[in-house]
Formats: structure tokens, sequence, C-alpha cells
């Protein structure tokens, strides 16, 4: 994986709207791998924070999200 595409994948798994699926259809990356590698990359404390504010949050797994969202992000988040 290249240094953009790390980067990439840190990002969406930030933000609370990206699906773990999304990440896995475009980077081949579970959940499970995607937790392993955000513990790789970040500190421990940080990877402590993320993981409180992954947990059991909805819009992070599409089976869970409610029927109503159907993007992976805010319509203002990408201002032009």
């Amino acid at each position: 994986m290249t240094p953009a595409e790390l980067s990439r994948v840190v990002e969406m798994a930030w933000e609370d709207r990206t699906p773990f699926e999304a990440i896995e259809k475009l980077y081949g990356l579970n959940e499970s791998a995607v937790i392993k590698l955000m513990r790789k990359e970040m500190k421990p404390s940080s990877f402590r924070m993320w993981r409180k504010r992954m947990h059991g949050r909805q819009t992070k797994h599409l089976k869970l999200r409610h029927s109503g969202i159907e993007r992976a992000y805010c319509p203002t988040q990408y201002k032009r």
C-alpha cells in the first residue's frame, strides 16, 4: 500500500459516515484489518480514542445504518 493509500484509509476510518464496507470495497481491508492497521499507524492513546468512537457506531456498518443515509459524507464536506 502506498503512503497516499495508507493515509486515505486512515482518513476514511476516522470519518463517521464512511462504512467499513466502503474501505473493504476500495482497498480490500475488512473491519478487522482496518483495526490492525489503525493500531499500527496510530499512537496508543489515539487508537484507544478511535476505538471508543467507532465502537457501536451505526454509520460505520451498512447493515446497522438507517436506510435514509445513502452517501458516505456530508454534502457540505467537500466544498468547491
